[in-house]
């Protein structure tokens, strides 16, 4: 690896920052998709149907991963973009605008500090953070450069889930004192998977980056490093960052005070390390009121509670929230929809189906270059992401944590303390100074 694409050189990061403006909805926004198989394919189809924006680049460490892409999106527009294998390279690229990335979690917070160096805004997906020193450091990053960072929460653009919170915050439901985040997916083994050469055209150094070298085996690359402590945070950090999100945004708090996560592996004998079934539950006292959440992994047969995905057929997944407050409760389902009720008979109240597009919203801040109508900045994204990780160490601990937000530490548990960061792999280095 050639250091310099790891620092970027002060010279080059100066000259950087000086990226040109959007002066007007006509201009072309010239964007670099980075990790583009699976949800970055989702990225790609946003910004191909948008008017003025260009997929400028594409970058993907499997090379037939990125070629189908090059060809999917000349396809669509007659245009092909430029194709990297290392986003280091595609960052210096001056004519480009924005990195929107989604590769495994455990790059998020590097390539977006890599990026916001290079003078880019990002869209990075969610959980932008591996653990909570990352956290910090991805929001120390963007104050630093001043660029706009949309967090991958794409609720937070969803008219139904707005407009949730909003009755929420006027009191539909009375006084919140709970939310509970349901992550209930069929997930089947994962089975074993036995070592094996890298597979041709892909630069699995590249993947790695900050994680510590493994030999190469189909269980931890694509998709399945999702239950790998190495590279994912469980379906926690997965499917579930997205209802707890939601979770903290509802309830109005930030920090959690006490911490208590439980669960394990059931059923299967495979590789997967992650718990395929976990309760966290996390006290707040915030502005002189106690609040709880609670936050449920399940991964087999389950229930559909407060109606949620009932009425999807053959659906087996149960995924979203239930707010309890003291004149009834509301349940919001995935991304889209909410319904509520009302009093000791539980009559039902407000609802309202409709889905938003959080790349759209995003496109619109970066062209009022106005970080104030990002409807998931960075900042909500990293607070959110630190639940998932206090309650991943919790489950790992096998113990209750309590926390000190003014010292942002485990209060006298030298061992949580040490896992809020990780040891990176030079050159895959997040800085402790950004």
């Amino acid at each position: 690896m050639n250091r310099r694409y790891f620092l970027m050189g002060t010279a080059a990061a100066a000259g950087q920052l000086a990226v040109k403006g959007l002066a007007s909805p006509n201009d072309t926004i010239r964007i670099g998709c980075v990790g583009v198989r699976g949800q970055g394919r989702a990225h790609l189809s946003h910004y191909m149907a948008m008017q003025n924006v260009e997929v400028a680049a594409i970058c993907d460490i499997d090379e037939s991963i990125l070629n189908s892409r090059l060809k999917m999106v000349e396809d669509k527009t007659g245009k092909r973009p430029a194709a990297y294998t290392d986003i280091r390279k595609m960052l210096e690229d001056k004519n480009i605008d924005v990195a929107s990335i989604a590769t495994p979690n455990h790059s998020h917070t590097l390539q977006t500090i890599w990026s916001l160096q290079a003078g880019k805004d990002v869209y990075v997906e969610k959980p932008c953070s591996h653990d909570l020193f990352e956290s910090r450091q991805i929001v120390a990053a963007q104050k630093k450069y001043n660029k706009l960072v949309q967090h991958g929460t794409n609720s937070r653009s969803g008219p139904a889930v707005r407009e949730a919170i909003q009755q929420i915050n006027d009191g539909l439901i009375g006084e919140v004192y709970m939310a509970r985040g349901l992550c209930f997916k069929w997930r089947d083994t994962i089975g074993r998977a036995p070592v094996e050469p890298v597979p041709p055209g892909v630069h699995y150094d590249l993947w790695l980056g900050p994680a510590p070298v493994h030999a190469f085996t189909r269980n931890r690359f694509h998709y399945n490093w999702h239950w790998f402590w190495d590279y994912g945070n469980g379906d926690l950090g997965n499917q579930g960052i997205h209802e707890m999100d939601i979770c903290r945004w509802g309830l109005g708090v930030k920090y959690p005070t006490r911490i208590s996560a439980m669960g394990g592996h059931f059923m299967f004998d495979d590789d997967q390390e992650t718990p395929n079934t976990l309760t966290a539950m996390f006290e707040f006292y915030e502005g002189g009121k106690q609040k709880h959440l609670v936050f449920e992994v399940r991964h087999w047969i389950s229930n559909h509670e407060a109606g949620i995905d009932a009425d999807r057929k053959n659906d087996p997944n149960t995924v979203g929230n239930i707010f309890y407050g003291s004149k009834g409760y509301l349940a919001v389902e995935w991304y889209e929809q909410y319904r509520s009720w009302l009093g000791k008979d539980q009559e039902p109240g407000p609802s309202k189906h409709e889905a938003g597009n959080n790349w759209a919203n995003f496109i619109e801040a970066l062209r009022a270059r106005d970080a104030s109508k990002l409807n998931a900045p960075i900042e909500e994204g990293a607070l959110s992401a630190n639940l998932v990780h206090m309650a991943n160490i919790s489950y790992r601990l096998k113990r209750s944590l309590t926390f000190d937000p003014d010292t942002f530490s485990f209060v006298g548990d030298a061992e949580a303390n040490a896992m809020m960061k990780r040891h990176y792999r030079t050159p895959f280095v997040v800085p402790d100074n950004v």
